[in-house]
């Protein structure tokens, strides 16, 4: 075998795991052969070792598959593990306490972003979020204001840019404008651009260069006042600057 060639069994199982994380339902396996374009015999028994292994689950029918505990583990561990999650707990803390809305750490993955870590919000009329869900990221605040900082941003999205409401900006060049605003201005904002009836503010956070994490806070349309993208943006450019101050204690490449 070539050095860095992929192994194709191996290559195989990472493209079932992903497939299987990007759908909150069970799967079957005439879809995931299709979806994959591996052949049913090769996936079934793809499928049953790794449920003997505990990263699949099937339902009681034992035909449709979805990821299983042993998947969790190794997402908790990762989490466990991260340094950046560890160092700005505390952040979110006191943003999820300073105005009671839903705060996330977002990772940029490619074309998209992972929520690493979240604060709930205390109101009834919230938005939904889950650790690991993964959003498109010219959709997102947290992706803006990560793109705006990177090196290519327009050659890391997935073209065309999917539209996930009314608002989503798919267009190349407003786009281009969009984030060279966010440059300027410090930090992104998504107006109902991933879900309607939400806006949300983002800060990159400053642990590498171009940073690669960032946080923001969600807020419902309808309780954003005249002076709440002021005072959210003043308390997540003070947040970056506690965790400037506390960057010393890590090593960031």
């Amino acid at each position: 075998m070539t050095p860095g060639q992929p192994v194709k069994s191996a290559d195989r199982t990472l493209e079932v795991l992903e497939a299987l994380a990007a759908s909150p339902a069970r799967r079957s396996l005439v879809d995931l052969s299709r979806e994959l374009d591996i052949p049913k015999s090769s996936l079934h028994g793809i499928l049953h070792t790794m449920a003997r292994r505990g990263w699949v689950e099937t339902d009681p029918t034992g035909t449709r598959f979805g990821l299983g505990v042993r998947a969790l583990a190794v997402g908790a561990a990762y989490l466990d593990a991260d340094d950046a999650v560890g160092l700005v707990a505390g952040v979110l803390d006191d943003l999820s306490r300073q105005f009671g809305e839903a705060v996330h750490l977002g990772r940029l993955d490619g074309p998209d972003v992972v929520y690493l870590a979240k604060r709930e919000s205390v109101h009834r009329l919230r938005l939904y979020s889950a650790i690991g869900r993964k959003l498109p990221a010219h959709a997102t605040a947290l992706g803006k204001a990560l793109l705006s900082r990177g090196t290519d941003p327009e050659g890391q999205l997935r073209w065309p840019l999917p539209r996930l409401t009314a608002r989503t900006i798919t267009d190349r060049n407003a786009l281009r404008a969009e984030l060279a605003e966010t440059r300027v201005r410090g930090y992104a904002v998504d107006r109902e651009e991933n879900t309607e009836g939400i806006v949300c503010f983002a800060i990159a956070v400053p642990l590498a260069d171009p940073p690669t994490d960032a946080i923001s806070i969600s807020v419902p349309a309808a309780r954003i006042g005249p002076d709440s993208e002021e005072r959210i943006a003043g308390a997540l450019a003070r947040a970056m600057d506690q965790l400037r101050a506390a960057r010393s204690i890590f090593s960031y490449s």
